[in-house]
């Protein structure tokens, strides 16, 4: 996903209507200038993305996200680009600015074809793009029968697709596919990004770029704009690496490991040790004073092994880590902790203290489950960190609810729970009090054992260190997908491992 120069701020559809609405209201530009800006964009982004393309196939619906396509077609004409338009909709149907970018294209020679049935039309392969101009974001309910129709003709093509403002069939404000979508190379957002497009159904989207059809200058010559706008809140803030590192603070040449905080990682059910290491290794290398690993007397050799700063214990049973629970300030439980007796009461024990905590993993499946603590207990010192399936059992629901709409999954979560839900995978989202968040970052080479593990070993570290739970669940989810995409650099996707990350980790820690 292109999103480097995203801009910091999403928002829904009927809020990007909004400002829409303002941007013509105080520039003094008509609604149908504003679609010749987004079409001029679209076809040089087209000509910018596939500087070879020969044919220009634009297919168009009925209202303004299928103007937009019209104006494509028209200017790729004006350019002498060999073009064609397949139309969803009877032209004869078409009012308004849709009807009028309509005509700007008869205008300039573009041939239009109404489709009936799209098993027939034929499409020359040769250096051939085609344009999704189908639906926009207005689009209520699952994807009709000719839409859909459509959209199967655009997925069997495997021709480069360009998307305007949304794959058609693809919920703005959700990501959630209604029915069918359309998979895009790219899509082109116009005025603001949604927040379907960042987190939920990414697959579809592509590359991701902005038009914001000049919002952004006319904030910078009208105050009064600038004063109007203010009133349209953002429904989402994107965190970054950079933007979030303000919360680290430099480290006083007096300093010493008591500054620094104490976090045990609490876990590591026999068998499964690794996934302790990972989280304390990841807890130390982010930056915490001390770090001890409470687990199966099985693994203590090897975690002294792998990393003999960290300081290991056997804990046979839960009355035992109580002794050992008064001297860390953040406790990480649930890396390798497992769904045993000995897991419920390791939990159990850790849970009493009321100290700050990070929940992940069996820590989270043994939560749902309600045997340990109660599924309506809030909390405001703890984070939880699930994945889509530990999520829906959280919330009693199924893995495709939860990533249909992944941002009242979050939100839900919060609501019931308290804290900071950190809700894992492709544009995670980080639900507060303070509202949502999401992270652009990372890459699929990250679907690979253990990269909970590391993730939750940051969080703890960070809050360690005197970072709110929220502070540390933001900047530990920006430096660990950065982390995977530098590393990604250097060896690629495929085989990346979840201690591959730890060395970037540090070092984006350190600017």
């Amino acid at each position: 996903m292109a999103n480097l120069n995203l801009p910091e701020y999403f928002y829904q559809s009927h809020q990007v209507r909004e400002l829409e609405a303002l941007v013509c209201e105080h520039s003094g530009v008509a609604s149908i200038q504003l679609m010749k800006r987004a079409g001029t964009a679209a076809f040089h982004l087209a000509r910018e993305l596939w500087p070879n393309c020969d044919n220009l196939v634009v297919l168009c619906g009925g209202g303004n996200n299928g103007g937009d396509g019209y104006v494509v077609a028209a200017l790729a004409a004006q350019k002498g680009v060999n073009v064609r338009v397949l139309a969803a909709v009877d032209p004869a149907q078409l009012t308004g600015d849709a009807e009028r970018a309509y005509r700007y294209a008869l205008q300039e020679s573009v041939v239009v074809e109404f489709v009936n049935d799209w098993s027939k039309p034929s499409i020359d392969d040769a250096n051939t793009v085609l344009v999704d101009a189908l639906l926009g974001i207005g689009l209520m309910g699952d994807v009709r029968a000719p839409s859909a129709a459509a959209i199967a003709f655009v997925n069997r093509s495997g021709l480069p697709v360009l998307a305007l403002d949304v794959p058609s069939g693809l919920c703005a404000d959700s990501g959630a596919v209604l029915g069918s979508a359309v998979v895009a190379t790219a899509t082109l957002s116009f005025v603001a990004i949604k927040p379907g497009l960042v987190s939920g159904a990414v697959n579809h989207v592509g590359e991701l770029y902005l038009e914001d059809l000049g919002l952004q200058r006319l904030r910078q010559v009208n105050e009064g704009f600038e004063q109007a706008l203010s009133v349209v809140k953002p429904a989402l803030k994107r965190v970054t690496t950079n933007g979030e590192l303000e919360a680290l603070q430099p480290r006083d040449a007096s300093a010493h490991k008591g500054d620094f905080g104490h976090v045990m990682v609490i876990g590591g059910g026999a068998g499964f040790g690794g996934a302790v290491i990972l989280a304390a290794e990841a807890a130390a290398r982010s930056g915490s004073g001390l770090v001890s690993v409470a687990t199966d007397p099985l693994h203590v050799v090897a975690v002294l092994a792998r990393r003999p700063e960290l300081m290991a214990v056997g804990v046979p049973s839960g009355q035992e880590l109580e002794l050992l629970l008064e001297r860390p300030s953040v406790l990480v439980v649930g890396p390798g902790l497992g769904r045993s007796p000995w897991a419920e009461q390791m939990l159990q024990q850790a849970a009493a203290t009321q100290k700050p905590m990070v929940l992940d993993a069996d820590a989270l499946n043994i939560l749902a489950a309600g045997r340990v603590l109660a599924k309506s207990g809030k909390r405001a010192n703890w984070v939880l960190t699930p994945h889509p399936g530990e999520a829906a059992r959280l919330l009693n629901s199924t893995v495709d609810a939860v990533q249909r709409d992944r941002y009242s999954a979050a939100r839900n979560l919060q609501a019931i729970y308290g804290g900071v839900v950190v809700l894992k995978g492709a544009g995670t989202v980080i639900a507060s009090d303070q509202g949502l968040m999401v992270a652009c970052v990372g890459n699929p080479g990250m679907a690979s054992g253990g990269m909970g593990d590391v993730l939750a070993g940051v969080i703890g570290g960070l809050m360690a260190q005197g970072l709110s739970p929220l502070n540390a669940s933001t900047l530990a989810v920006c430096v660990h997908g950065d982390a995977a995409d530098l590393a990604v650099l250097d060896g690629g996707e495929r085989g990346m491992l979840a201690s591959d990350l730890i060395p970037y980790m540090r070092e984006l820690l350190n600017p």
